[in-house]
């Protein structure tokens, strides 16, 4: 019994009672809640991910820009992968 007196003396105490609605609040219902938090870190997460894959996608396409300027096979490789371009005299058969 002594027990349940000193819990609702505690429960019953104002700053108690002001403190647990400061975190129920702040936890909650405030803008800058906990679940707004946690998903711009997802968010935030995914960002990096899509940015080192862009990264990745930058450097190779800049390296296929510097073969395709140094080297007319590239080149010619190139337009005949992408563009199905053809030499003269030669038929092209298109295989999906």
């Amino acid at each position: 019994m002594k027990k349940m007196e000193g819990l609702y003396a505690i429960l019953k105490n104002k700053y108690f009672i002001v403190g647990a609605f400061f975190l129920v609040w702040m936890f909650f219902f405030d803008p800058k809640d906990w679940g707004l938090i946690a998903e711009r870190k997802q968010k935030l997460r995914e960002l990096h991910k899509s940015e080192t894959h862009l990264n990745k996608q930058i450097a190779e396409t800049r390296t296929e820009l510097n073969l395709l300027k140094t080297s007319a096979q590239t080149i010619e490789k190139y337009a005949r992968e992408k563009y199905q371009m053809k030499k003269e005299n030669e038929d092209l058969y298109l295989v999906p």
